[in-house]
């Protein structure tokens, strides 16, 4: 006889009430604990609203530049654009680090007037690719301001012809990859077996790299002995 509805309901919570269902019947699913609210913590604080060169989401013309009459970025010198940037930023920001690391003027001061700034010079060679879809390459490069950490850096032409800033970002760089209009960020965590990896995309509105999405992605090939060593490992892909 095939159960009525009635019945039939009155199985299925039997069946949820007690536990899971396998080959041999019914098990206790066991004690899955006990759910907690999460605790706000210090919410009499809050933080000031961003200053006038604070606001995100807004490109920074590098002032000192000459514009570029062609939109092409490939006979611009990329050094000449970090330095002309680091000045600007220093003087806004009065040494506080807010826009730029302290130490990149000094930094920077290592580079000769060759046009790849010579064997101490800590900026990165320039990489050219296409991050807006419009045809025209951005100039990316990174600033290292010692062993471990960097300043990426982002340009693009503006349509009157100024060289812009759309990505600043002080990170440690375990990484760096382009593919179409998304450049990936990735990053060590206080895990050794998982590495950050930030994501950001060209946005029309803002004329600025926005960060689109924030992961975790797993660091494959490191053994336990390895993880137990000091100084740190490498994320391997």
């Amino acid at each position: 006889m095939r159960p009525t509805p009635q019945r039939a309901a009155g199985v299925l919570a039997l069946v949820v009430l007690t536990g899971c269902a396998d080959v041999e019947g019914l098990k206790d699913a066991g004690d899955l604990g006990t759910a907690h609210a999460p605790q706000t913590l210090w919410r009499e604080f809050r933080p000031d609203p961003p200053g006038p060169g604070q606001q995100p989401g807004t490109a920074a013309a590098v002032p000192g530049i000459p514009k570029v009459v062609d939109l092409n970025l490939r006979g611009v010198n990329a050094l000449s654009v970090v330095r002309a940037d680091v000045k600007a930023s220093v003087a806004q920001d009065g040494g506080t680090g807010r826009l730029v690391d302290p130490r990149a003027p000094q930094r920077l001061a290592l580079c000769t007037q060759a046009v790849d700034g010579g064997p101490d010079c800590p900026v990165r060679p320039p990489v050219l690719h296409d991050l807006t879809g419009d045809g025209r390459e951005e100039l990316i490069t990174a600033l290292d301001l010692d062993g471990r950490l960097s300043e990426l850096r982002v340009y693009t032409v503006l349509a009157d012809g100024r060289v812009a800033r759309i990505l600043s970002r002080r990170a440690v760089l375990e990484g760096v990859e382009v593919a179409a209009e998304h450049l990936a960020v990735r990053e060590p965590t206080s895990n050794p077996t998982y590495v950050a990896v930030s994501d950001y995309v060209w946005d029309p509105k803002t004329g600025t790299m926005n960060l689109s999405q924030l992961t975790l992605d797993e660091c494959p090939g490191i053994s336990d002995d390895a993880l137990a060593g000091e100084g740190g490992v490498p994320c391997e892909r």
